[in-house]
């Protein structure tokens, strides 16, 4: 298979960075989204996990893709792809306010940007993701905007994945 990537954009920053899909790896992840991109969604700053920056989506796929290339330290420029139970997010600690609720399943899709990173949430312990995808144009770039949203605030921005 020849190799993938996609672009992974904060939109309202202007900022782009291109990463490859791992699908040596995680084949069956990669599947998964390839097939659901063009994905964009409001995006949050991690509370717990540190320099990370993710949107939520409702299931996209016709089953959830296993756990594959897990990790619990991801590293700078990891695209990391998680589902949890709307109850494993449900407390008014995380901020959000519509699309978390019991009986719900939510996917979350991540991009880490800086090193120092520990998957460890202190409501549910260890959370293991899949590394579907590596960045590998414009992290220094992307990072940046991170930090910036970070310390001025995620509120209508937008992060988005598409096919590059």
């Amino acid at each position: 298979m020849a190799d993938r990537y996609i672009e992974v954009s904060l939109v309202k920053r202007g900022i782009t960075c291109r990463a490859q899909l791992l699908d040596d790896r995680a084949p069956i992840t990669c599947a998964a989204v390839w097939d659901a991109l063009p994905l964009g969604g409001d995006v949050y700053h991690a509370k717990y996990a540190r320099n990370e920056i993710y949107a939520l989506f409702p299931p996209f796929a016709a089953s959830e893709p296993p756990l594959e290339n897990p990790t619990v330290t991801p590293i700078p420029g990891d695209l990391c792809y998680f589902a949890f139970a709307g109850a494993e997010l449900g407390t008014k600690a995380y901020g959000y306010d519509r699309e978390v609720r019991a009986g719900t399943t939510l996917v979350d899709l991540a991009l880490f940007y800086e090193r120092n990173n520990l998957l460890l949430n202190g409501d549910v312990g260890w959370v293991p993701g899949t590394v579907w995808g590596s960045v590998v144009e414009g992290l220094d770039e992307m990072a940046e905007a991170c930090n910036d949203l970070w310390r001025t605030g995620a509120a209508g921005e937008t992060l988005s994945f598409r096919r590059a």
